[in-house]
């Protein structure tokens, strides 16, 4: 119960407005794309694609 009551204000406002925008996101439909970008990615480093 001590860590909650050290959490700023401003750490609680930042957590709800990134919440928000992966929601907006999603509600967009951007998370296939996202998703395409990182297997996209993966696969250059290990060297596949």
């Amino acid at each position: 119960m001590k860590r909650l009551k050290n959490i700023s204000p401003s750490g609680i406002c930042l957590a709800v407005i990134g919440l928000f925008m992966m929601t907006y996101g999603i509600y967009r439909g951007e998370m296939p794309v996202v998703l395409e970008k990182a297997i996209n990615i993966c696969m250059e480093c290990i060297g596949i694609g």
